[in-house]
């Protein structure tokens, strides 16, 4: 459907709720549980982010660089549970725009993500953050492990929340183009999605996230990957960062591995020990430039 977004939140609402009675699937088949890589993964996640908070303070969050509104929506039906994100695009906005699926770090979907989110419309872009993590969010590294533990025991829930999102950005939202990109927990689940979904999403961003060097999954993959890593990260070791480049060579995928020196895991995360403003600007930059190369419509 054709909308006029800017000033008519409303009536993204009231599409999206009529997109959910009319189409969203039942509740989802739950998996038989974690495997142990992603259990090793929630391990080396609580040891990275032991001394850290959940929450950015506010001289660490930067502004959008043209106004964008946004709104919390319901983009999803998960297990009979509506599901809420974070939907945001540029104030000035008249016809649809390359859209962006962010998926949250460990804490889930908080003010960090947000502003984000909104950092990202006002590059131009159509941003739903979504919620993994049925509406929690951490402030503890406990509190923050016992949600990425749910996900990782039921993945098929997160998948059928990437599904849908997806939908709701190609039925209601009318967007062209759809990339994914996320941080953390959410690096991971960006990479996912463009397994989950090999012939729908067109570019994806991994920010320090679990990576694998399975060639089977991998070879579904049909979107260009951007992986931006720190050297020092502890938690996604140079090596597998390494490993999943090669596999990626092999199988011949459209990829760029940035890995910086001296950074460390959460090196983009502001409210983190590990944040590195210089490398954090060097990555969005990238991120930047290549969301334009693989998204825009302009041509």
């Amino acid at each position: 459907m054709n909308m006029p977004y800017a000033g008519r939140p409303a009536l993204v609402l009231s599409a999206l709720c009529a997109l959910i009675c009319l189409s969203a699937c039942g509740p989802s088949e739950r998996s038989g549980g974690a495997d142990s890589a992603a259990r090793d993964n929630v391990d080396a996640m609580s040891r990275e982010h032991a001394d850290d908070v959940g929450t950015p303070s506010d001289a660490a969050v930067i502004a959008p660089e043209r106004a964008v509104v946004a709104e919390t929506l319901p983009y999803a039906e998960v297990n009979n549970e509506l599901v809420y994100g974070h939907f945001v695009f540029p104030a000035d906005m008249v016809d649809p725009l390359p859209a962006l699926i962010v998926l949250h770090e460990w804490w889930g979907l908080n003010d960090g993500v947000r502003a984000m989110a909104d950092r990202l419309a006002g590059e131009g872009y159509i941003v739903l953050a979504l919620d993994l993590f049925g509406g929690n969010s951490a402030t503890t590294p406990a509190e923050a492990r016992e949600l990425m533990m749910s996900v990782v025991e039921d993945p098929e829930s997160a998948n059928e929340n990437i599904r849908q999102a997806y939908r709701f950005l190609q039925e209601v939202a009318d967007a062209p183009r759809v990339g994914t990109l996320g941080w953390c927990f959410g690096g991971g689940w960006s990479l996912n999605a463009a397994m989950l979904l090999p012939d729908e999403i067109d570019a994806a961003v991994i920010y320090y996230g679990q990576v694998t060097d399975d060639e089977e999954r991998l070879r579904l993959i049909n979107a260009p990957i951007l992986g931006l890593f720190g050297e020092d990260d502890n938690g996604i070791p140079v090596e597998s960062v390494r490993s999943f480049e090669s596999a990626l060579e092999r199988l011949r995928k459209n990829f760029k591995i940035e890995v910086y020196p001296g950074a460390q895991h959460a090196f983009a995360n502001p409210s983190g020990r590990n944040y590195n403003a210089e490398v954090a600007e060097q990555a969005w930059q990238e991120t930047l430039a290549f969301l334009d190369l693989h998204l825009s419509i302009s041509d």
